[in-house]
């Protein structure tokens, strides 16, 4: 990389930190009622960090929100602000962008490709803001250190291009006063760990070296759900051993305490992971060295008793504490992977996939279209108005479903003594 190149990136990194200096650490950006558009490329036209997302603002936190999947397979952002018309038609209060593989052009960073970058991330978060959103600006994130191939870049080269794009979004979302979701980083780090443990082989950007699996997407749903704002409070279980008492927090209600046995009935789950530890093609590896159940996963099991030692039994799993741990608390989302929410979280994870899809046709096979139509047709416009409505219409209608998915779950932790 010439050298010239390099001191723009870091005097790039140096605006953005400028930009951002002074923004308060995210806040809460949803709220009951909110739409959440979901914005980028074919990563996003996946539909894993989508579905993560969507997954985790339905099951996992109390508010009630829409979220719709705006993902277009080879887009860049100025192909996003040529169609941009179709995303406002929904009227979403917060919009996530996840733009720049495509734009970093697959070739070593030059000042031509990071300029349109900027100017167009500009352009997007600007009518996005000016509709009344607020957007959530986030970056590209990175490619394979061992899959991704390509002529024109290496992956290290590659990856100093996304970042360079990555400190160009922070500084408009500093520029418009928008929190930034730092996906770049996260992906890299963690990716570098979780090689450094299972090897080169593990792909966490996918086969191409550009398409995460689940494993990669969870780093980008992390990021983003982070951006958010989202306070990763599950709820809290506080349990008296000797008074025969217990209280829980959050989407929780105590339905009885029979002896050593506390029944909860829970409408608000945590975010469960499929997959064993070491697969590239499940969740669950990631979390070893990603902070998604510290930060956003916190299910806490308080107990207060006179033995020195618990085993502590929920669903088929159990484990053994010292009084002491459970009187600190423990995480059950991090030490229960298999849970009692687990087969009912999938089963609705893979329905939120579905509906996505149906999203996916709704708005780019139909809606692109019919918003194209309408210089060409003038005499039907209000045809072409009511098929856009009854395609929001439908959309309203897959969201409700998907609220409908989320049924109560009973479940009953078990605490005795160990020897």
């Amino acid at each position: 990389m010439k050298v010239k190149t390099i001191q723009t990136c870091v005097a790039a990194t140096l605006l953005a930190l400028s930009a951002a200096c002074g923004l308060a650490q995210a806040e809460l950006m949803i709220k009951d009622g909110d739409v959440v558009g979901i914005v980028g490329d074919s990563i996003t036209e996946q539909k894993l960090y989508s579905v993560y997302i969507e997954d985790y603002l339905l099951m996992c936190q109390p508010t009630k929100v829409r979220s719709i999947n705006f993902g277009w397979s080879g887009e860049t952002v100025p192909g996003l602000n040529g169609r941009i018309n179709d995303l406002l038609t929904f009227k979403a209060n917060v919009y996530t962008t996840c733009y720049g593989m495509n734009d970093g052009h697959y070739t070593q960073v030059t000042d031509e490709i990071r300029r349109i970058y900027r100017e167009n991330t500009q352009k997007m978060v600007k009518t996005f803001v000016d509709s009344g959103a607020k957007v959530l600006v986030g970056s590209p994130g990175a490619v394979d250190t061992e899959s991704f191939k390509r002529a024109s870049a290496d992956p290290a080269t590659y990856n100093i291009n996304l970042d360079c794009l990555r400190a160009e979004a922070k500084y408009v979302a500093g520029e418009f006063n928008q929190p930034f979701a730092d996906v770049h980083t996260p992906m890299i780090d963690t990716m570098k760990q979780l090689k450094a443990k299972y090897g080169e082989k593990f792909l966490v950007c996918g086969g191409d070296g550009v398409h995460p699996g689940p494993d990669g997407h969870l780093i980008m749903a992390y990021a983003f759900l982070k951006g958010l704002g989202l306070d990763g409070n599950i709820g809290e279980f506080d349990v008296d051993l000797a008074a025969h008492t217990a209280n829980v927090t959050g989407g929780h209600k105590l339905v009885k305490i029979d002896g050593n046995a506390v029944t909860i009935e829970s409408t608000q789950y945590p975010f469960c992971f499929f997959g064993k530890p070491g697969d590239q093609n499940g969740t669950l590896a990631t979390t070893e060295f990603l902070p998604f159940n510290q930060d956003l996963n916190r299910l806490i099991l308080k107990v207060t008793g006179p033995d020195a030692k618990y085993k502590v039994t929920w669903g088929n799993g159990s484990k053994t504490y010292t009084a002491d741990e459970l009187k600190a608390g423990v995480n059950l989302a991090a030490d229960f992977p298999d849970n009692p929410f687990t087969a009912t979280f999938l089963s609705v994870s893979t329905q939120v996939q579905q509906k996505q899809a149906a999203e996916t046709a709704l708005i780019k096979n139909l809606l692109h279209s019919l918003n194209a139509s309408v210089q060409y047709l003038p005499d039907a416009k209000e045809d072409i108005a009511h098929l856009t409505d009854s395609i929001k219409q439908r959309d309203e209608k897959l969201a409700a479903d998907a609220r409908a998915w989320v049924k109560p779950v009973t479940h009953t932790i078990t605490i005795e003594a160990a020897q």
